[in-house]
This record gives structure tokens, C-alpha cells and sequence, in this order.
């Protein structure tokens, strides 16, 4: 007779047994029974999980059903069905190649990822483009947003954003709603203000872009800083 998994002893149920020991302890089943959660008339969710894997052959083959084949069958249903397939597409794509970070080598990149964040923006929006020590890419951040014309530039909190994010090299992008991507004598000034800050802290400032539209300039004085 089919034992029920909450009338099994404390340390032998798989969730318990999951915290306990950890994943790697736990037989397929016990896995398999966490994502049904439960069973049906007369098995319990672990008589079931071993059931599903005798028909398909183990871990492999049900990785490959169909949704519908498994919701049709008693006891399983859309939701628990779902479950399923969702695990093994988490698992596929943790196992899948990790897409190579993007590499900021000029204004042209800059521009090339940021452009898309600032679409339909109608204020000023101040973006930081955190990356390592080989300009590759960590995290994109908004640091500030203004009004139409004008967004104040907080050095501070951008230098504090780079180095939360584990970054050693940063480039900036604004928008102007303007319509003109001309920067501002502002923009330039804050811009040498940045680059001191960036350099007594030890990071490297790449470049600072302003977007209007389809239109950008740069307001760094200097090509961007690979060193």
C-alpha cells in the first residue's frame, strides 16, 4: 500500500531530505515527486514520479514529452504538466553556452547598446554602463532622471554605482528630449568633472554620449580610454 509523502517519517521526505543533504542526495524520483507535489487516488507523488520515469525511460526520455501528453494523463493534469516542462527548460538553458559579454571599443558600441534603453524616453534619463577591466559589459543602470531639458549629474552615486557592481571601467549616456544631441557646455564641464573623480578612485572613464533621437555626440574630450 502506497504511503502518502506527508506520512512518511520527518527526515525522509524529499523536501526535507532536499534541505537537509542537498539536491545531489536525492534520487530522481524525489525530485520528480517535488514538481507533482501530489499524488492521485491510491500513490503517493513519489509512486508517480517513478511511474513517469519507467514509461519514459528515465530522466532523458521525459525531459523530451510533449505538454500534452503528460497533462492527459490521471492524476497529472496542465498545472503539474507545466511544472515539468518549465524544470527541464530551466535546466536547459543553464546548461546552454553564456552569450559573451559585449565589448565597449568605441562611441559606436556605447551607442549601440544604450540607444534602445532611451526609446520613447521624454525626460532626461542618465544611464551608466558598467564594465570590467576589459570593457566588457556588467550592468546597465539608470542613475537619475530629470526634467524635460535637464537631468542633474550625480558623481557621486555614478562612481558609487560602478563599484557596487564590481566595475572598473564605466562610460555614460544622457538623453535630450530636445531633439539636439549637441552637449551642453554643462555636459562638457561635468563630463572633466567625472573623468577627475573616475581617476582618483582608481576607475577608468570610457565616455560620455548624449542621445536625441537618431542623432548622438560625444561630450568626452578624448576617444574612448581603453589603456
Amino acid at each position: 500500500m502506497s504511503v502518502p509523502i506527508a506520512n512518511l517519517p520527518f527526515g525522509q521526505r524529499p523536501r526535507e531530505r532536499l534541505l537537509a543533504v542537498g539536491p545531489a542526495a536525492l534520487s530522481d524520483s524525489e525530485l520528480l515527486a517535488m514538481l507533482l507535489g501530489q499524488g492521485r487516488r491510491g500513490e503517493s507523488a513519489l509512486d508517480m514520479a517513478a511511474e513517469l520515469l519507467a514509461e519514459y525511460g528515465g530522466i532523458p526520455g521525459l525531459s523530451a514529452a510533449r505538454p500534452e501528453e503528460l497533462f492527459r494523463k490521471t492524476g497529472i493534469g496542465v498545472a503539474k504538466a507545466a511544472a515539468i516542462i518549465a524544470a527541464f527548460q530551466l535546466g536547459s538553458r543553464a546548461r546552454a553556452e553564456p552569450v559573451a559579454a559585449p565589448r565597449l571599443e568605441s562611441a559606436f558600441d556605447v551607442v549601440r547598446i544604450a540607444r534602445p534603453l532611451f526609446d520613447g524616453a521624454r525626460v532626461e534619463r542618465l544611464l551608466v554602463l558598467v564594465c570590467d577591466t576589459q570593457n566588457r559589459l556588467r550592468q546597465k543602470v539608470f542613475v537619475a532622471e530629470g526634467a524635460v531639458d535637464r537631468v542633474a549629474v550625480p558623481i557621486r552615486e555614478i562612481l558609487n554605482t560602478v563599484l557596487r557592481h564590481d566595475g572598473r571601467a564605466f562610460a555614460l549616456v544622457h538623453n535630450h528630449p530636445s531633439g539636439t544631441a549637441a552637449p551642453s557646455l554643462d555636459d562638457r564641464r561635468t563630463t572633466t568633472l567625472l573623468m577627475d573623480a573616475a581617476h582618483t578612485v582608481g576607475l577608468r572613464f570610457l565616455d560620455h554620449v548624449v542621445l536625441a533621437g537618431e542623432q548622438w555626440s560625444r561630450a568626452t574630450p578624448s576617444p574612448l580610454h581603453r589603456e
